[in-house]
């Protein structure tokens, strides 16, 4: 079902983001695809941001598996790199959950641990039974949509963060308000500014995650069969 269908909701506007949502058994399980999210910095409130879980969990959803691209901090990570998120740094000065509490959502989430520690022991063994190598990171989620400066990436990088993107965050405080188990995974598209001697570009971005497209579908194929039905 197109985005544009579903009350709500809207064209996605970034390239690579096909504004579809499909409904399916993957692995023998059931599951929620959705095929691009709203940005912040496209003009969506993080409200608005997290709506797809809320709709997947009104579904029946209990588990969300996040994806995302960013940007390499870290040096020992490497463009086509895939990297389980095992906590976050929210720097959009942004939340969600700002306003009115929603009906079945905890005012106060806890988010000592945002990122499920089980599913991200579970991503590294599946990986490992079909030949892959994880890598483990902490993300840092910015507004965008400018790619952060060489100053800013120094300054990630001191506060320990491993990757860094423009979205994701939004979308896993919102499962946490609701009780959902989270994990994520980012597909590192570049070496930040600074790191790389390059200019970043978005044609790169997709060039990348293009490449990484079939390790991590069968990553989360064979993720999804060890699950519970």
């Amino acid at each position: 079902m197109d985005y544009t269908d579903i009350p709500g909701f809207a064209a996605p506007t970034v390239e690579g983001h096909a504004g579809r949502v499909i409904s399916g058994q993957l692995a023998g399980r059931p599951v929620l695809a959705f095929a691009g999210r709203f940005h912040v910095y496209e003009g969506h409130s993080p409200a608005v941001a997290g709506l797809p879980v809320r709709v997947a969990h009104a579904l029946g959803a209990r588990l969300l598996l996040l994806s995302n691209a960013a940007g390499g901090i870290n040096r020992a990570l490497k463009p086509g790199d895939l990297m389980v998120i095992t906590d976050h740094v929210n720097l959009s000065w942004r939340n969600p959950l700002v306003g009115p509490v929603v009906p079945g959502d905890e005012r106060f989430p806890d988010m000592s641990q945002p990122y499920d520690e089980e599913l991200q022991r579970r991503l590294h063994q599946v990986a490992a039974s079909i030949g892959l190598t994880l890598q483990s990171g902490v993300y840092g989620g910015l507004l965008g949509p400018t790619y952060e400066t060489p100053a800013e990436v120094r300054m990630l990088e001191r506060l320990g963060v491993d990757a860094v993107g423009m979205s994701t965050i939004p979308e896993v405080i919102v499962a946490r308000a609701l009780g959902m188990r989270c994990v994520a995974l980012s597909c590192v598209t570049n070496q930040a500014a600074g790191i790389s001697p390059v200019p970043i570009a978005h044609e790169d971005v997709l060039a990348v995650t293009a490449r990484a497209a079939r390790d991590f579908e069968r990553l989360v194929i064979e993720f999804v069969r060890t699950l519970d039905a």
